[in-house]
């Protein structure tokens, strides 16, 4: 067992995009768990576009000069509980460091599903996917046959909800994306039936190309022009499921989408955004739908795995830039082979 413990903090509020120097690795000694409590030595990590909102002064945000938190999988490998045995492995949310320690309140324990990968629970059996299935089913009511149009269709959410649209009975299936080589994946691979890079051009002109006879739903990642473009192109009694506003992270000083808000009353629409967090009772209907798919191979993991601990600030940093397809989840080395 290593003697020592990696902790990542952020020591500076970015100012637009943030940078490798808004963040610092400080080595401590291995945590000792007090009673009650256990040692988790971490194994996969999730950095995710909701870090970035975070890392701004802002009601909850993270703390500078303090360890950051996010969804992480471990083993115990110490334990003062009988709660926690030494070897289990556990989901819990104090990620960006290499051990922590966590008592049995703090941690969910994870269904063993045969052929289904631990990086399963950080992308379509986590969060990422959670978010997914709750915006189609709970927030959207997605009906079969349903046109669906997903702004940032590559990253995780777009490509879980893509491949989760598709298994509920969609009909076509729109994206956007920022490369030629992203849309084409999203088409050969993903399920969608077109796939237009918002760098093209006008996005109400693009989204009409993409889907001339209009759509029924719009899954929200991005916001910006691409959610003016939606309202227009929504049919009477479309739905806006808003998730993110990855466009203006990173500049925000932007303004704010213009929109024919009269198109909204005209055309019955509704708009209504989440938080997951307040949808934790579905975890258990998420593994209920998304795992017979995982098996039969209906379902594919959709992920950009990054290797090394020391790797996880230029693994958020690339997730920002869009550098990933799909969930992007850092691996311990120990891992790498399994």
């Amino acid at each position: 067992m290593n003697e020592t413990a990696l902790t990542v903090h952020q020591t500076a509020r970015p100012h637009g995009f943030p940078t490798a120097d808004n963040f610092a690795f400080v080595e401590s000694p291995l945590p000792e768990p007090a009673a009650g409590s256990a040692l988790v030595e971490n194994l996969y990590w999730s950095v995710d576009p909701y870090h970035r909102e975070m890392m701004d002064d802002v009601p909850g945000g993270f703390a500078l000069d303090a360890p950051l938190e996010g969804r992480t999988i471990g083993r115990v490998i110490a334990s003062r509980t009988p709660r926690l045995a030494e070897g289990e492995i556990v989901f819990h949310r104090q990620g960006w460091r290499t051990h922590a320690v966590v008592g049995p309140e703090e941690i969910r324990r994870l269904p063993r599903f045969d052929g289904v990968p631990l990086t399963a629970y950080l992308s379509v059996l986590g969060g990422t996917g959670l978010t997914a299935y709750v915006g189609l089913t709970r927030i959207a009511r997605l009906q079969g046959g349903e046109c669906l149009f997903v702004s940032g269709a590559a990253g995780g959410v777009g490509t879980a909800t893509g491949r989760f649209a598709g298994l509920l009975g969609a009909g076509r299936l729109v994206g956007s994306t920022g490369s030629a080589a992203k849309a084409g994946h999203l088409t050969r691979e993903v399920g969608y039936d077109a796939v237009f890079d918002y760098h093209e051009g006008p996005a109400a002109d693009l989204l009409g190309k993409a889907a001339p006879d209009g759509i029924d739903v719009f899954v929200d990642n991005v916001g910006g022009e691409q959610l003016a473009a939606a309202v227009g192109a929504l049919r009477e009694f479309g739905r806006i499921v808003r998730v993110g506003t990855i466009s203006q992270y990173n500049t925000p000083g932007a303004p704010s989408p213009r929109f024919d808000h009269a198109a909204v009353v005209e055309k019955s629409i509704r708009m209504e955004g989440f938080l997951v967090s307040n949808y934790r009772d579905l975890q258990d209907e998420l593994y209920d739908f998304a795992v017979p798919h995982l098996r039969s191979g209906r379902l594919a993991l959709d992920e950009t795995v990054v290797d090394g601990f020391e790797r996880i600030v230029d693994a958020f940093l690339g997730m920002l830039r869009g550098d990933n397809t799909g969930k992007i989840i850092v691996r311990d080395h120990t891992q790498a082979h399994l």
